[in-house]
């Protein structure tokens, strides 16, 4: 059940009761693509710095270890050992990511791995079943996700196909829900609204899936080439169509700031693996902004990552002893970068969710903002893209 406890403007704090327990939202779910999250961090680890969720890849479990495997195991939750909601998405994004390795049918999308190149299928009904074989929390629906760049004919061809995909995962996941050996039979569905950068599909699409009581929507295909401004514009006419009284999910975004914003156009659900990916490579968010523990000036820097921190990384070890494990290449200096990361990030949103709770969030948000921008002024640091590496900023 979801249920809002305070709203100001479009931004909601909210509660979301699942059979695997409470979600607090605005909730930023940590990415664990194949059950666990690079850097070396343990299901413990993410108990310790305050994780609420977890999101697995389905494609990839799918692939290894197999959700046969986890089934006999007993499901994901035991499985990796983890006491928390678990979302998986659907597979439905490696159907742009895997473009020069997949075809796209009415019944579903031929892939070959990106492993070993052997083929394999997946369609709505598969979708489902798989992930009700690994028996998260949150199933995603199997959608396609068009780049933000393609035409408009070609987008209202997908969406439309996504419509069909969906009805078929819904009555899938009620079919799988009923069977006796079924381990989660509380399994949650999410759909997912497409439309690229069309005003006129995003709003018809969201007006379409609302009307099939899913447990949740999604926001679906942003972050895919197109501007920030036009995904925050993307929000601002989409929410509004969607069901006031179910969670809504943002998929795939973002920085600090694309959450802050976001969550002012009434985001529940946030996923991306900046944290970790940028945090293995020195890459680390404080509540100034961000910075490069690689360059030099924090050779000799005794302070920890950001002070009054009190992720496992900042209570006890040094800017300079951090950059020194990076510097040779020792994973525990990964692990402590992608650990104080996480960190931030679930703790911003605990602090976006006090915010909302006292009626401040307009003022949180501007201050938090200005704050990170500040920091940057300050401190030249080399930038990290995630196509091209690191290049001076």
């Amino acid at each position: 059940m979801y249920k809002i406890l305070k709203q100001e403007g479009m931004a909601k704090r909210a509660s979301f009761e699942t059979v695997h327990g409470k979600i607090e939202t605005p909730v930023f779910m940590n990415v664990a693509t194949v059950a666990a999250i690079k850097g070396a961090v343990s299901t413990e680890d993410l108990e310790q710095i305050d994780t609420q969720v977890v999101l697995s890849n389905t494609y990839h479990l799918h692939l290894r270890p197999g959700d046969d495997v986890i089934y006999k195991m007993g499901g994901l939750h035991k499985f990796m050992s983890c006491n928390k909601p678990i979302l998986t998405d659907s597979g439905g994004f490696q159907v742009f990511s895997l473009s020069e390795n997949r075809r796209i049918k009415e019944e579903g999308v031929y892939f070959r791995s990106h492993i070993d190149g052997h083929k394999l299928f997946m369609g709505p009904e598969e979708s489902m079943r798989i992930q009700s074989h690994i028996a998260s929390t949150i199933a995603m629906a199997f959608d396609e996700c068009p780049s933000a760049r393609a035409d408009h004919d070609y987008v209202k061809f997908s969406v439309d196909r996504t419509t069909r995909w969906l009805k078929r995962c819904q009555n899938e996941m009620k079919r799988l829900n009923s069977l006796p050996d079924t381990i989660n039979k509380d399994q949650l569905l999410f759909g997912i609204n497409q439309g690229a950068i069309f005003d006129d599909l995003r709003i018809e699409h969201a007006k379409r899936i609302s009307e099939m009581e899913l447990d949740g929507y999604a926001v679906g295909g942003l972050a895919v080439g197109e501007t920030h401004e036009e995904m925050y514009h993307v929000l601002d006419i989409v929410t509004d169509h969607l069901p006031k009284n179910k969670p809504t999910y943002l998929m795939g975004v973002g920085t600090p700031a694309n959450i802050l914003e976001a969550v002012d156009r009434g985001i529940d659900f946030f996923d991306c693996v900046y944290p970790s990916r940028n945090g293995r490579h020195g890459h680390l968010y404080t509540k100034r902004g961000h910075i490069n523990l690689l360059n030099a000036q924090y050779e000799l820097d005794d302070r920890p990552i950001e002070e009054g921190c009190n992720c496992p990384a900042c209570r006890r070890y040094s800017r300079s002893y951090i950059r020194h494990l990076l510097k040779s290449g020792e994973m525990l200096g990964m692990r402590l970068c992608v650990l104080h990361n996480l960190y931030f990030y679930n703790h911003l949103m605990e602090d976006i969710r006090s915010a909302l709770d006292e009626g401040r969030y307009k003022k949180f948000k501007e201050e938090t903002l200005d704050a990170m921008k500040e920091f940057d002024k300050d401190e030249p640091i080399e930038r990290y893209d995630i196509a091209k590496g690191w290049k001076k900023g």
